[in-house]
């Protein structure tokens, strides 16, 4: 019995940590003056229901059993009825049960659906409500008063309608609730962030935000030269954070093997800080290209390190076949950038590497075109 309690009080202390949303679903706790054979009926009951009608494995549904009970189908029969009613599928509503047990003996009328009917208020489609709360089933344990509706203020505050909030909301729903929003928000306007690059962080990586380490990355991409009111600031943040150190160090090394110096690779990462998301080996394949079967410097590459994010088999190889080619026969202005053909649209490089020189218009399609040649030179790196 005093174990059985112990498990009970463990699991409330999950659901009700302040690092994690509130779950408001009541448990009723063990009673010493309950038989033992009615405790026992009861948990074998709610195994056998979990197990048939919510489809938990039977060492879930008994963990599950020692810190609620029921002995009759009546609250998960209306729970689940409730959830049909909503136009959820029988799959969706079982893995919303085996990711939150104790939901299935709430009251949802009291407290889930105040919450469906505040998102559709805000411009939610039914269809919304279900992938959202299927996506991520603890949105419902957060409190709508003091957590979902000023989460939700706080979000619309940066955006241009309820639509654009509700869609964040949707897209993020356990993000948003956080209580760490509000006041990492407050860290990034403090340091001058702008309130368009704070919205883009919302609808696109919200998770940097809600991050505890979010005023330690500030200021450290501040003191790489980043200034916290231009768009990149962001970028680079988001990016930063992405990235553990050792990742970060082993891209490092990577770069400065061919030759690169830190200066330059910082300079490249003001240019375009995503760049650093690619892999240490897509780095490296990329500046072996580059150095060992082109022969050029690759300073151009942290000049446009955008380049490290296309394919080498579709996209780099082909057409340096075609640069190449045109360096050979003069074709190409002395100085003319060996970068901005690769970062053309296919259109404007047929256009211009391709169609404007006339007489080599069909070795130039056949070097672009040749597959076999491109998967060879990719073997090599």
């Amino acid at each position: 019995m005093i174990s059985t309690m112990f498990q009970c009080h463990r699991l409330r202390a999950l659901l009700y940590s302040s690092s994690s949303p509130k779950c408001y679903v009541t448990l009723k706790p063990f009673s010493f003056s309950t038989t033992i054979s009615s405790d026992s009926d009861k948990q074998s009951f709610t195994v056998s229901y979990l197990i048939n009608n919510c489809g938990l494995s039977p060492q879930d549904a008994l963990k599950a059993s020692k810190c609620f009970h029921f002995n009759t189908p009546h609250k998960p029969d209306s729970f689940i009825s409730f959830f049909k009613t909503h136009g959820f599928s029988n799959d969706q509503i079982q893995s919303i049960i085996r990711r939150i047990p104790p939901i299935i003996v709430s009251n949802p009328i009291k407290t889930i659906l105040p919450k469906f009917q505040f998102l559709a208020s805000k411009g939610a489609s039914p269809q919304d409500i279900v992938v959202t709360v299927t996506k991520c089933p603890r949105f419902l344990c957060s409190s709508l008063h003091k957590q979902i509706i000023p989460a939700f203020d706080l979000v619309r505050s940066f955006c241009p309608s309820d639509q654009r909030a509700i869609t964040i909301i949707n897209s993020y729903p356990t993000s948003i609730a956080r209580s760490r929003l509000k006041p990492n928000v407050q860290i990034l306007l403090d340091f001058g962030v702008n309130r368009a690059s704070i919205y883009n962080l919302l609808r696109t990586n919200p998770f940097t935000i809600i991050n505890p380490g979010l005023r330690r990355s500030v200021e450290e991409i501040k003191g790489l030269g980043f200034e916290p009111s231009n768009y990149n600031f962001c970028v680079a943040l988001a990016t930063k954070m992405a990235v553990t150190k050792s990742q970060w160090d082993a891209k490092v090394d990577v770069l400065k093997k061919w030759g690169l110096s830190q200066d330059s690779i910082l300079h490249g990462y003001k240019k375009n800080p995503k760049f650093m998301l690619r892999s240490a080996d897509k780095l490296n394949a990329v500046m072996s290209f580059w150095i060992k079967q082109l022969g050029w410097d690759p300073s151009l590459l942290m000049a446009a390190p955008v380049l490290f994010g296309f394919s080498l088999e579709k996209r780099l190889l082909p057409r340096a076949s075609v640069i190449r080619h045109l360096l050979s026969k003069g074709l190409i202005k002395k100085g003319a950038s060996l970068t901005a053909p690769f970062i053309l649209t296919d259109e404007l490089f047929l256009q211009w590497c391709v169609n404007r020189f006339e007489e080599e218009v069909p070795t130039l399609l056949k070097l672009y075109h040749r597959e076999e040649a491109s998967i060879c030179c990719l073997d090599k790196l």
